[in-house]
């Protein structure tokens, strides 16, 4: 029997500053197979390559990474200014609709980093431009210098809603994450339930209030060392159970089911 396919949302890179590719990272992929126990394929971020309904026939579920571009901000309803960055309309076009398509369906998907953010656009929410610059916070992008281990080590604690999905998922109300980002939800969309905070009240978990799927997203990276992060295996678990569930019976799996 096959494994559930996960679609694994890439980004467009430039080789050598000249080669363009649609790419994924190695650690996506490997969380995915060795963790969540599906397939991963890569999805090349490209609306005039790859269509929606495409996407849902062959996906059992997706996997929303992370980015250097941003999603754009017009997308909820703000002018792009220098402190917005870099965009890739191309992926904004792909996963605003792809997001939405799936809370309706119930077809599973998680949500990190960009990908966390883009759920929360998707909903109708808005994002900080550069939440370091907020009165209060601190700075949850990555650091600059250092090893890949030093980049993605654990850096502050996340704490979520007793009694709530996370916690359920966790068996606890607080864990350890890394912090590599530059922006941050501003204000949730709708049905977006926030279930945790950072120490400085940046948003950092969510999932979508009676959505019939799996729709949990994270504002970390589990991707990073998910074979022996618990906090990591949980979310990647979890994952690949929604996605076995989907290909099975194409039935869709409640959040608070899929966490418990």
């Amino acid at each position: 029997m096959r494994r559930p396919v996960i679609g694994i949302i890439g980004n467009t890179n430039l080789i050598n500053n000249s080669y363009q590719v649609h790419a994924g990272g190695a650690m996506n992929s490997d969380a995915i197979a060795r963790v969540a126990g599906c397939l991963p394929i890569i999805i090349p971020s490209d609306p005039n390559l790859v269509g929606m309904e495409e996407l849902l026939s062959l996906c059992d579920g997706f996997l929303l990474t992370g980015g250097r571009p941003n999603v754009h901000p017009s997308e909820y309803g703000e002018a792009p200014t220098p402190a917005h960055g870099d965009f890739d309309r191309h992926r904004d076009a792909i996963t605003l609709p792809l997001v939405r398509a799936c809370v309706e369906r119930g077809q599973p998907f998680l949500g990190i980093c960009r990908g966390f953010q883009e759920v929360n656009v998707a909903m109708g929410g808005a994002l900080h431009p550069e939440i370091r610059d907020l009165p209060g916070r601190m700075n949850h992008r990555m650091p600059p210098d250092g090893t890949i281990e030093e980049k993605f080590a654990l850096r502050h604690c996340v704490r979520f809603t007793t009694g709530g999905v996370f916690a359920a998922l966790m068996g606890a109300d607080e864990v350890m994450t890394n912090t590599l980002h530059g922006q941050g939800i501003s204000r949730p969309g709708a049905r977006v339930v926030i279930d945790g905070y950072a120490p400085d009240g940046t948003p950092e978990a969510l999932y979508i209030k009676d959505a019939p799927g799996f729709t949990l997203s994270v504002q970390w990276h589990p991707e990073w060392n998910a074979s022996a992060d618990p906090v990591s295996h949980a979310l990647f678990t979890a994952l690949g159970e929604a996605a076995r569930s989907w290909a099975h019976g194409r039935m869709p799996v409640p959040v608070a089911k899929a966490a418990g």
